[in-house]
């Protein structure tokens, strides 16, 4: 039976479970296990959770090599700007080395941080850098939106032979939602129909998919039916799923935090331009984020983040309204 669960406590639960079912995950990360009172170290010891030195670099360097050993770490990074100083490990070493052993090696490990916190964090913490990381052969990155897929995302990572990048979005930290009990498993590359819809597709990634499934709730008081599809991995990213939403619409909005040119949308839309052109009834719409950093100020960061009303303006645009 699912329980009403946070988003935060789905992520935990679905580690404390795996670290229940298989010995060879760990957990550490900065400000982490720095007791013996601490509830992790009490069920599963300091050899299993850990807290390190601040240093990123360390950290992931370590997660690496210990996953080559047929570890699975999980590591704590609390924010992905944290893992920029870090990028040699995530982008160059983690994803490749298996392929460079012809599948002798198996890298299975998580890189767990936040993203996107847009609450007066301005510059250097409410990014969504994503872009970086999606494009890079080896490296899988979820994008979970709700607390069931918080949940079945991170087991499905830690249990992935693959490094992971798994992004939980700060606005949704203590949002609430049904979670299935017991062992749940999210397959990566399956997009998620949130709401179906026979007039617009609207594929939406993280925090925008709360916004989307708002405005697709205000615009079907216009009698405006809108589907919103959540592809919660963008590597691999499930095309398939938008394309046949497409055929039924032929209408599609693309909504991303991450600005214009460094977006998910932008992606999707290349790929719905090469393989789903002759679907379209009108142009794509992006709602994205401007090309800046995010401001300080709460109306300029307003003015700079996709919400809903830019939502529902861009979906009665592409239908001529």
């Amino acid at each position: 039976m699912p329980r009403e669960m946070m988003y935060a406590e789905a992520m935990a639960t679905a580690l404390v479970e795996e670290m229940k079912r298989d010995s060879d995950v760990i957990f550490y990360g900065q400000n982490l296990g720095m007791t013996e009172r601490d509830p992790m170290v009490r069920q599963f010891g300091k050899d299993r959770v850990r807290i390190t030195p601040i240093s990123e670099t360390a950290e992931m360097g370590i997660a690496v090599g210990a996953a080559m050993t047929g570890l699975r770490p999980v590591v704590e990074l609390w924010m992905s700007e944290f893992m920029l100083v870090a990028m040699g490990q995530v982008l160059n070493e983690a994803p490749r080395i298996r392929y460079m052993t012809g599948g002798q090696v198996k890298v299975p490990l998580v890189f767990k941080a936040g993203y996107g916190f847009a609450a007066g964090w301005a510059g250097q913490h409410s990014n969504c850098i994503y872009h970086t990381m999606m494009g890079i052969p080896g490296l899988k990155v979820v994008l979970p939106s709700t607390p069931a897929d918080a949940k079945g995302l991170m087991a499905a990572a830690i249990r992935d032979d693959n490094p992971v990048v798994y992004l939980h979005h700060y606005m949704l930290t203590i949002d609430k939602g049904p979670v299935p009990d017991g062992e749940f498993v999210i397959p990566f590359g399956v997009a998620d129909i949130k709401r179906t819809g026979s007039d617009v597709t609207l594929v939406a990634t993280g925090w925008m998919v709360k916004h989307s499934l708002a405005a697709a709730e205000a615009l079907a008081k216009e009698g405006i039916s809108v589907e919103v599809i959540d592809p919660r991995t963008i590597a691999p990213l499930d095309v398939q799923t938008i394309l046949t939403s497409l055929k039924k619409t032929g209408r599609l909005v693309l909504v991303d935090q991450a600005p214009r040119h460094a977006s998910v949308s932008a992606i999707i839309a290349a790929e719905v331009a090469e393989h789903g052109f002759d679907l379209l009834k009108a142009p794509v719409r992006m709602v994205t984020a401007l090309d800046t950093s995010i401001p300080y100020s709460e109306p300029m960061e307003t003015f700079v983040l996709p919400d809903e009303a830019k939502i529902v303006k861009a979906v009665k645009a592409v239908l001529g309204k």
